[in-house]
């Protein structure tokens, strides 16, 4: 019979003359993922935080502002008697106390129960007044 073709007889297999991207671009768009969300692991921070363990000694004159637990503030000046003051005033005080000299550092001992605003308001009261050295007391660990 001339007219009937075996099935498969007919058929060639054609060359492959493209290459198919389509893996190659999904490839590349993982590897393009893992990179960006690997990137912002790898860079190191800039801040050197201080450890409480390697804190220096307290010089010999020092401004001591104590915030008591319940936010009441004292001034000490030279390990001699804490005076009660109120906020406004704190600030002509301490410029009072230095006599000057910028170089004498201002403590400020906070308890622990105190709330933080309480001690960053009398940070911020103290550095508008131009104070330049104030930090704050901790207790060395063991």
């Amino acid at each position: 019979m001339p007219g009937v073709m075996s099935r498969g007889g007919g058929r060639r297999r054609r060359s492959m003359n493209e290459i198919n991207m389509v893996p190659f671009i999904d490839v590349m768009l993982v590897l393009l993922i893992i990179f960006m969300v690997t990137a912002p692991m790898i860079t190191t921070g800039v801040v050197d935080l201080p450890s409480v363990g390697k804190a220096r000694q307290r010089p010999s004159s020092v401004i001591e502002v104590v915030v008591a637990g319940d936010e009441k503030l004292k001034i000490k000046v030279d390990s001699g008697e804490p005076a009660t003051i109120a906020l406004p005033q704190l600030a002509a005080r301490v410029r009072e106390a230095q006599q000057g000299r910028d170089d004498v550092p201002v403590v400020i001992s906070a308890d622990r129960q105190v709330k933080y605003e309480s001690v960053v308001r009398v940070m911020d009261t103290l550095q508008r007044a131009g104070v330049q050295r104030v930090g704050l007391s901790v207790r060395s660990g063991a």
